[in-house]
């Protein structure tokens, strides 16, 4: 798969193994307004998504509530600090070889990218968590800061692409552990997408989009991309 010039892979339960600490925090702060969603409710339906609007719909899918603006921001605006502490707190890891496949893409003159539902802060924490730096391990950091739209618009994967003079889809490949992620990169044209089943969604959940590949983590594609 020579063709393939850019990368585009999401960050948590992709690259990042943070054991679902954000859905985690996601579900504490909902459940903080007098519900009781459960985690794999969060997962089904805020999976990949911006964070205010994984609580929105959560909400809008898991309670009878008619303030879901009002009670929407409020834990939102809960989520920031109680994740802030949390990734503080928790201990971060990439999964096993990843690195060494990031090495190995950019020996092939393959551009890295990573994006996420994460806002900005949020995104450049785990990267100094895990000793990444923009320029060495990865090529580009895309958060939801950087778009107008989240996924599953293509905003954030067009930002990559425009980065680096790629104006071919054709030559892009987009990787994530959610539905939103596989339908992200059907939306931009990509020319392959891809399902891992190391974070949030199982693999029922990641065929419902039909990705071109479900992978047990994202370092399979080694086969893939040079076999």
């Amino acid at each position: 798969m020579t063709d393939i010039k850019l990368v585009v892979f999401d960050m948590a339960g992709t690259t990042v193994n943070e054991n679902n600490l954000v859905y985690k925090t996601v579900q504490k702060v909902i459940n903080q307004e007098g519900f009781s969603v459960s985690l794999d409710q969060v997962l089904k339906y805020g999976a990949g998504k911006e964070k205010h609007k994984a609580i929105t719909d959560v909400l809008t899918a898991c309670t009878d509530t008619v303030n879901i603006k009002l009670i929407a921001d409020k834990a939102f605006t809960n989520f920031k600090k109680a994740l802030e502490i949390a990734y503080d707190e928790a201990e971060i890891s990439t999964f096993l070889g990843v690195e060494e496949f990031f090495e190995k893409l950019r020996a092939h003159g393959i551009k890295i990218v990573l994006n996420t539902g994460y806002d900005s802060n949020t995104a450049n924490k785990l990267l100094k968590k895990l000793n990444w730096q923009v320029g060495n391990q990865v090529d580009a950091l895309i958060t939801s800061d950087d778009v107008i739209n989240g996924r599953p618009n293509p905003d954030m994967i067009e930002l990559a692409m425009a980065k680096f003079n790629i104006t071919d889809p054709a030559q892009v490949l987009k990787a994530g552990d959610s539905e939103i992620d596989i339908i992200e990169g059907k939306n931009s044209g990509c020319a392959l997408t891809i399902g891992v089943l190391s974070g949030a969604q199982n693999k029922e959940q990641l065929e419902a989009a039909n990705p071109d590949y479900i992978l047990n983590d994202v370092t399979e594609l080694e086969d893939i991309l040079f076999n």
